[in-house]
Formats: structure tokens, sequence, C-alpha cells
């Protein structure tokens, strides 16, 4: 922990001007005894840093520096570098590869098989507003912003605490006031984001973002599905979810968190998969159906 804990610091130190040992010990949640040794090690290993004592003193780092590769092993350099190559897919700039060429002296040649693209086809309209939110995070600012749920659209002001890819999606985590609680957003569902005045930053643990936690189950769902999606139930849920029937149909259990979801998800199939259980979701399913042969009809 040591290491990644140096690692973090030298991060924080590129991206801000200069930061104070009690700032960076409440960052890493350990001592100002710790991070002053972590600054002398950091020093012993040849890296430039400049402390200063005083009302607006701290701890900075010069400029034009390299760092010596020796510092970490190979295959820790290479997976930093894919690391932030990822990120230069969200930012559309090469921002994080200049980074990493102030993180070492030869930027590594070879191991460049691995290749992460964290972009998505909203990438024009989610760039800004990932740098926005990240700055917001780091200066300790509010945001707010019209979000779009299936329950309607409201006007939300938040508290940011933490930017998170996951499940194939970018959120922004943090403290609603409308809420009174922590809430997850998705990005693509955020309009008219601005910021707003600064807070005091909450003392917390990061978020719990399991799916039992983040997608409490309410539907146990048991669903026929006809032979020819067999790879949509691989790719969504796994070769081990479903149980083939001797006629060559798919029977898959999965939980959902909310009715609209299964509806969805099953007429996503089109006539290729059946509900059956829970019996009381096929009503709803029918009138999905009807409702679309509805509008079809009358044209």
């Amino acid at each position: 922990m040591k290491l990644d804990r140096m690692i973090g610091i030298i991060s924080i130190l590129l991206q801000q001007e200069k930061v104070t040992a009690p700032y960076l010990a409440e960052k890493f949640e350990v001592s100002r005894r710790t991070i002053n040794r972590d600054i002398e090690a950091l020093c012993m290993a040849g890296f430039p840093l400049v402390t200063e004592q005083g009302k607006n003193g701290g701890i900075s780092i010069m400029d034009g520096f390299k760092i010596d590769r020796t510092l970490l092993s190979t295959s820790d350099m290479q997976a930093i570098l894919t690391g932030l190559r990822s990120l230069d897919s969200v930012s559309g700039t090469n921002r994080y590869a200049q980074l990493m060429e102030r993180l070492t002296s030869n930027i590594l040649e070879g191991d460049t098989h691995i290749l992460i693209d964290l972009s998505s086809w909203y990438r024009a309209s989610l760039s800004p507003k990932i740098e926005l939110l990240h700055r917001a995070i780091i200066d300790g600012q509010r945001v707010s912003f019209t979000y779009f749920a299936p329950k309607g659209e409201s006007r939300r002001t938040i508290e940011p605490y933490y930017l998170i890819f996951q499940w194939s999606s970018w959120y922004v985590w943090g403290w609603c006031e409308s809420r009174k609680d922590f809430r997850l957003f998705k990005l693509v569902r955020i309009t008219d984001l601005q910021k707003e005045t600064y807070f005091t930053k909450r003392s917390i643990s990061p978020p719990d973002l399991s799916a039992e936690h983040v997608f409490p189950s309410v539907y146990k769902v048991v669903v026929k599905i006809q032979p020819e999606y067999r790879w949509r139930l691989v790719e969504e849920y796994g070769p081990e979810s479903f149980v083939t029937q001797p006629d060559g149909s798919l029977i898959v259990s999965c939980d959902f968190s909310d009715r609209a979801t299964v509806v969805g998800w099953i007429a996503s199939f089109g006539s290729g998969a059946e509900l059956l259980e829970p019996k009381e979701l096929r009503q709803d399913i029918l009138q999905f159906g009807e409702g679309i042969c509805k509008n079809y009809l009358q044209s």
C-alpha cells in the first residue's frame, strides 16, 4: 500500500500546484507523520519535492522533472500506461499520455497489446461532463443538473465525490440535497450541468457498488428463450446462466429490480422469449404488446 500511496501523492502533486501534509493525510486516511515519512522517502528516491513552512506553505514539485523508471517495475509501468491511455479515450485529449511522459523518462515500448477504450457512442457529450465533474470533485464544488429517470424528470443539486465507470456506463456518486442521501447518477441522463457553490467535504467511505446493493433483487424471473438468442444469454449472463431443454429452448433465471426493466428485457427478444415466472407480470407484457399493435394498426 505504501507504493500505491506514494504514486497517489505524486499524481496529486502533478495536478495541483501545492498541497499540505494534513490534506494528503486526510486524502489517504493516514497520519500526518506517515505522510511526512512518505515525502522523505520520495526525496531520497530523487523526486525534486519542495516543502515550505508558514501560512501559505505546503508541498510542491519542481517543473520539468522526470521520474526514474527504476522506481516501478516494468509491469507496473505498463499497467499505469494502459490505464492512462484508457482515460484519454474518454477525455478526447492526450493529456494523460502527457502525464505518463512526466512519470517516466522513456515511454515503454512493446506490450501495447491491451487496448482499453472507455468512450461511448455519447463521447461528444460525455467528455465535457466528465471534465466538469472531475474538476468539481477536486475543488469541492456543488453541481446542479436536470436528471431524466424512469420515474420522471427532476432538477438536482449534489455534492460530487466520485466519477465511476461501471456496468459499461459512466456515473457520478454524490450527496443529493433533495434526497438527503448519497445517490448514483448516470451521466447520459444528465443535461444542463452547471457548477454551483463550494462545500465542505464529508468524511465518507467509497460507495458500495456491488450489483446487489445498487440493483437489489425485487423480481426473480424465469424465462423461456428460443435457441437463436443463446449468444445474448452468454453475453449478458454467462454460459452457465441457462439450461437447454429437449426441444432446444433455453430456460434462464435472473433477478430484476423493477417491473419496467423486466418488461423491456422480455420485449427486446420479440417473439423469442416467454415469461414463465412471476405470472403476475405476464399481463404487463401483454399490455405492452397490445400497445405496440395499437400504434401500428391505427396507421
